[in-house]
């Protein structure tokens, strides 16, 4: 796919990369609030793609990818994903009218963070890779967990999630949790305040600080369920939330490949002759992931497999940067690497997304009868998209 960009995103693209030239990847805050507000106040990226009723201008998907491009190639930290990407259109598409109401319009103007917690693999839970209509990554009633419990005064949670991207510095967390026991066991999300009684937030020491994360514990937590006392709607819209926010992180590693080349460029000018067919198949594997980023951005049904193209990149190229310059490039291009590794933790790994992605084409399906070996024919698979599938078969090797 070539991407073909509007003039209205020509212009979001010019004014972020202005904005972000020569911004810091460090902050101790998580990002810098400043920064974030200015996006803000001239391009209205938290709400970039919440309706109009509720402060956003209501652009497509796409424009968020280009913003989550140059971010990416800025290694900025950000609360884009957790914010923009996961918790407001969780909140957009379960929460009752006076929750989006009164939530909505302070993402947008950029006055209220939030993130997503949930207690086992955040890609488990988004459907990234594997089903999660078991509710097995809430907890699913056993041991562990963040449990639920209704109480005459309302809801209170218990529990961990020991891995929460933005964790420390959101003021609003969506918290899946497990309830229900045998007879009605479900999956719900509940909104919990960052200054509520019982949360304990700890930010984790990472390799990574641009991707900043930490460990919650929740001891009688009180919480607001997020909408209605429905399990049955939680896993399909944390899935498609999920589809969406791998096109968002697929451009993100994308842009994060693309400026690891661009600096490793810089760096063997001198060299350029010797090493140009080098330089020339990381170049290749940079515009692979943005190609395939910008088309489940189109069509979020192929977001775990631009994901996993897109971390892919990012972590050949910022290893191959390395190993081109001898280990000397510097700190901004380990960091790269770091991202990547980062990235991979937190809604990867490469070969579950595609093992994912390839058994929802249907590419390994096996027939009927018990013990054989033998594959069935390939089903069509409209919902992906024929050139999803296609790459699926290529990177498989089917």
């Amino acid at each position: 796919m070539d991407a073909v960009f509007t003039a209205e995103q020509d212009e979001i693209r010019r004014t972020v990369r202005e904005a972000l030239t020569g911004t810091a990847t460090d902050a101790p805050e998580g990002h810098d609030r400043d920064l974030w507000a200015r996006l803000a106040r001239r391009l209205g990226l938290p709400g970039l793609t919440l309706p109009a009723a509720y402060g956003g201008t209501g652009r497509p998907l796409t424009d968020l990818a280009v913003v989550s491009e140059e971010t990416g190639r800025a290694l900025l930290p950000s609360p884009l994903l957790a914010t923009a990407g996961l918790a407001a259109p969780l909140i957009l598409a379960l929460g009752t009218p006076e929750q989006r109401s009164g939530l909505l319009p302070r993402i947008a103007d950029a006055s209220l963070t939030c993130t997503l917690a949930v207690p086992g693999s955040l890609a488990d839970a988004l459907a990234l890779t594997g089903d999660n209509t078991t509710g097995t990554w809430a907890g699913g009633g056993r041991a562990g967990g963040i449990q639920a419990r209704e109480t005459g005064d309302g809801w209170i949670l218990y529990g961990e999630a020991p891995q929460v991207l933005d964790g420390h510095s959101a003021a609003l967390l969506v918290v899946a949790a497990h309830t229900g026991g045998f007879p009605r066991s479900r999956a719900l999300l509940f909104l919990v305040d960052a200054d509520a009684p019982g949360l304990t937030r700890t930010r984790l020491a990472t390799p990574d600080g641009t991707r900043p994360r930490a460990a919650l514990q929740l001891r009688h937590c009180p919480a607001a369920l997020l909408g209605a006392d429905d399990g049955a709607r939680v896993p399909g819209v944390l899935a498609a939330t999920g589809r969406a926010a791998a096109a968002l992180l697929a451009a993100e590693a994308a842009g994060a490949a693309a400026g690891a080349l661009s600096r490793t460029v810089e760096h063997l000018r001198a060299r350029e002759a010797l090493l140009g067919h080098r330089l020339a198949d990381l170049y290749v594997h940079v515009q692979g992931a943005r190609s395939t980023a910008y088309y489940a951005a189109c069509d979020p049904a192929a977001g775990a497999l631009a994901l996993a193209a897109g971390l892919e990149a990012q972590r050949t190229v910022a290893g191959e940067a390395v190993r081109l310059a001898g280990g000397i490039t510097g700190p901004e291009v380990r960091r790269y690497g770091e991202r990547a590794a980062a990235d991979e933790l937190l809604l990867g790994p490469v070969h579950r997304l595609r093992d994912a992605a390839a058994e929802r084409a249907g590419l390994f399906a096996v027939e009927g009868h018990e013990g054989t070996s033998a594959r069935c024919p390939r089903p069509p698979v409209p919902a992906v998209g024929a050139a999803a599938v296609a790459a699926v078969r290529g990177l498989s090797g089917a």
